[in-house]
């Protein structure tokens, strides 16, 4: 037997971008997160964190109203890398789930910002959360966020 992980706390999410200015731009008005730092990096200590081929990578990191960060990042072989499916349900596919007071709201302005809603906002039927309204969005580089509307809201 191994020892435990001795994980002891979610530090941040991140998400590869094709154009950073842009990406900042929807979390930071779309989504009231706050633009908390912005640099650049790259070289053999990027590469051997991340096994990406010649990295050169720019970030920014970006606050929710709760505190919790999302990383934000542009490499410049973004591209030659590839890009995920739109399909939430495809091997891999990872989304963040965004507590909202209004998901009606909210879609709205997600979808003015250009993004669009994969489905409509539906109560889930059973279990602790019965109630909340759900939906997922998604947009440029096919990143999805869930909203959640707690019942009562």
């Amino acid at each position: 037997m191994t020892d435990a992980a001795n994980v002891i706390a979610l530090d941040h999410v991140g998400f590869a971008v094709s154009s950073l200015d842009t990406a900042v731009q929807f979390w930071t008005e779309a989504l009231d997160f706050t633009l908390e730092r912005q640099s650049e990096m790259g070289g053999d200590f990027l590469h051997q964190v991340t096994g990406v081929v010649d990295p050169k990578v720019r970030t920014a990191i970006v606050r929710a109203p709760d505190g919790f960060l999302v990383e934000l990042l542009e490499y410049s072989t973004g591209l030659q890398n590839g890009t995920v499916s739109d399909s939430a349900g495809s091997i891999g596919a990872a989304h963040l789930a965004l507590t909202v007071t209004d998901i009606h709201a909210a879609i709205a302005r997600v979808e003015a910002a250009g993004w669009r809603a994969k489905g409509r906002p539906l109560p889930i039927p059973g279990g602790p959360r019965m109630g909340t309204l759900v939906v997922y969005v998604s947009g440029p580089d096919h990143v999805t966020i869930e909203f959640m509307q707690p019942s009562g809201s």
